[in-house]
């Protein structure tokens, strides 16, 4: 088994920052780049049902759209990639079927006898008090593979800047997501910083491990 030292971990963490400043003329190469998407497709989420896509954003004019909407933020047309994460809105039966499905295709196991599983799955998302909330929960598995996405850049020395600061609801117009059951969240900007971004010099802000992580 392969494994990253404990020191180059902390150092691309403590590398990474949230980019202000793309520079436009680097690109991320494809090769790396489709390493990248493995590490959203391999995150894990509840269940393992993956409620959520991704959006690669690669039409020059509908990065520019979303930019608009964005608060003008210019890495969403400087970056070299920029990945929208969108929630599926609803969870239903069919929904959970067709992950099963997957599951006993990929694993060479009888479908039934996954049917303890399904009734788990349903009782918990489709007919239980979580349905409620469905889309929170769906949001919450979307972020994982966010955080998942920015931490594996590092590793191979993208940078990447997450977005909050957008319109969902014009994102979902320009992109239709309603029309595919989705809503979206949150984005990413990936690629490589501008050499006089003043932000990549900043030092940390954190609160000390002791006051965020309590031993009992």
């Amino acid at each position: 088994m392969n494994t990253v030292s404990s020191d180059v971990l902390l150092s691309q963490l403590n590398w990474r920052y949230a980019t202000k400043k793309f520079d436009p003329a680097k690109k991320i190469p494809a090769a790396l780049w489709n390493t990248l998407e493995q590490t959203l497709v391999l995150s894990p989420s509840a269940y393992g049902m993956q409620p959520y896509r991704f959006i690669v954003v690669e039409d020059p004019a509908v990065r520019e759209a979303l930019k608009a909407v964005s608060w003008g933020q210019t890495q969403v047309t400087d970056a070299s990639h920029f990945v929208v994460f969108a929630g599926k809105k609803d969870i239903s039966a069919a929904d959970v079927d067709e992950f099963l499905d997957l599951t006993a295709r990929v694993r060479g196991a009888p479908r039934d006898l996954l049917q303890k599983y399904r009734d788990l799955i349903v009782g918990d998302l489709v007919h239980g008090p979580r349905h409620s909330w469905i889309g929170q929960w769906t949001a919450r598995q979307a972020y994982i593979a966010f955080g998942n996405l920015m931490t594996a850049a590092a590793l191979v020395g993208v940078d990447t800047c997450p977005l909050e600061g957008l319109d969902p609801a014009k994102y979902d117009e320009i992109l239709g997501l309603p029309q595919k059951g989705l809503s979206a969240l949150c984005a990413c900007a990936l690629g490589y910083r501008a050499a006089d971004d003043k932000y990549a010099i900043l030092p940390k802000v954190r609160f000390p491990a002791s006051t965020l992580i309590e031993h009992r």
